[in-house]
């Protein structure tokens, strides 16, 4: 996910950026929040656990905040960001992913 939010939010930056700002933004937050999460992971430590967890969760809020508000009001959104519509152009994974994440390192902790 971490590959494929990072590619994406990079290659629309660097080439469509003046058509969908917000939405590229969003996508460059994921993608570094993807990549943060991967990287606490593979740290480990109880430390990174706890990261990690606080990025999840701050991922599941972002998911399900601009997935409600690409439904609410498309026009806002001109282009789809990682979360829109709650991840329906990643097959949902963007908010399956934290809560799965969630469980899994809370698991972890035992």
């Amino acid at each position: 996910m971490s590959v494929g939010a990072v590619s994406r939010s990079v290659y629309q930056i660097a080439t469509e950026y003046d058509r969908a700002p917000l939405a590229y933004a969003l996508s460059a937050m994921a993608a570094v929040v993807y990549a943060f999460i991967t990287y606490t992971l593979f740290r480990g430590g109880e430390t990174a656990r706890r990261a990690a967890l606080v990025c999840c969760a701050a991922e599941l809020v972002g998911v399900l905040t601009v997935g409600t508000w690409t439904l609410a009001d498309p026009s806002a959104f001109p282009d789809a960001t990682v979360w829109s519509d709650y991840g329906m152009g990643y097959l949902f994974i963007p908010v399956l992913l934290p809560v799965t994440g969630m469980l899994w390192l809370r698991g972890a902790r035992r």
